[in-house]
């Protein structure tokens, strides 16, 4: 299952390259447009509504709105990118997007139940709904017509297996916001991968001092633990502070990236992290649902399209900090 996943997960940037080439229907955007009074001066009168359920300019989704937008510059229609981490509040941005009639939203679902009746009216507007980054499981249920993102559980299990190659033992994983279902789907994820001992640990993201002082006395408290795996590059650099503080010998992973864990891991004090791509979350669903309007195409058939796991480590490190420096990893 991992190795077919993975050629999709190959396939996905694939898929980048194709839409490149065929976006618009194959037609330059000025080309493709049906008149020449698009709003927001885009050279075409389409309109996609990106809403996430976080900041849009966080160090996560600022490379997600980068990419819708890029998408948005390259097919010549308007993107507006919103979002709020709290579900009910997210789910009031979805019902002002619906009211403007926008040719399409992308939507990522981290807490699929606070969302649903905000996407079926969406759905009952006749407006199609792409989900991103977290919800693939439900995506298909709420009528979305595809998805985009990593599979949670499919990045757990590739650092499990990871992990259990550099001989951990015990690890402690970090759950940093309460409910979100893909964070659950990651660890457990790393326990399915690793086949030993994992221990789930809840922290607060908006805490980094809190995280440091949980994880310094949970290592402090369990001589057994080796191994400490944060899911979000704030996490980990906050974990990696406390794990310093005990004077161990702990092995740190990350999921996500960010600049100081890249920098850990040329370091060393970090073994790797999980590249999600997210860049390609937020530009394959504009160029998916261009080709949509243009010609019914659709991606996926039915299954997400995976943008990761990909994995950076000391391998391909200085590489990727190239790519992050631009703003596209």
């Amino acid at each position: 299952m991992m190795r077919s996943l993975k050629k999709m997960a190959v396939g996905a940037a694939a898929l980048a390259l194709v839409l490149t080439a065929c976006g618009t229907g194959g037609k330059a955007p000025e080309e493709a447009a049906g008149n020449g009074d698009a709003a927001g001066g885009a050279a075409r009168d389409l309109n996609y509504a990106v809403i996430i359920h976080g900041v849009p300019d966080g160090s996560f989704w600022n490379v997600v709105k980068k990419g819708a937008e890029d998408g948005g510059t390259q097919y010549g229609v308007n993107v507006d990118v919103t979002g709020d981490p709290e579900g009910s509040r997210q789910a009031q941005l979805i019902d002002s997007a619906v009211a403007g009639d926008p040719d399409g939203i992308v939507v990522s679902m981290a807490n699929p139940d606070a969302l649903q009746g905000s996407i079926q009216a969406a759905r009952d507007a006749g407006i199609p709904v792409v989900t991103i980054n977290s919800g693939e499981d439900r995506s298909a249920e709420f009528g979305a017509i595809a998805h985009f993102g990593q599979s949670e559980g499919v990045a757990g299990e590739g650092v499990g297996e990871r992990l259990k190659e550099e001989g951990a033992k015990k690890v402690v994983c970090l759950i940093h916001e309460a409910g979100n279902v893909g964070l659950e789907q990651r660890c457990q994820g790393v326990a399915d991968g690793f086949g030993g001992e994992v221990q789930n640990l809840q922290v607060d993201l908006n805490n980094p001092q809190g995280i440091q002082a949980t994880v310094e006395s949970t290592l402090m408290g369990d001589e057994s633990i080796d191994t400490v795996v944060g899911l979000n590059p704030s996490v980990t650099t906050a974990a990696l502070a406390g794990v310093t503080e005990t004077g161990k010998d702990i092995k740190v992973a990350s999921f996500d990236i960010d600049t100081d864990v890249l920098a850990g891991i040329q370091d060393g004090s970090i073994l790797f992290t999980v590249d999600q791509q997210q860049y390609l979350q937020g530009y394959l669903p504009i160029a998916m649902l261009v080709l949509y309007h243009d010609n019914g195409n659709t991606l996926g058939g039915g299954h997400p399209v995976l943008t990761g796991p990909a994995f950076v480590d000391s391998e391909n490190v200085d590489q990727v900090a190239e790519f992050v420096e631009a703003g596209t990893r």
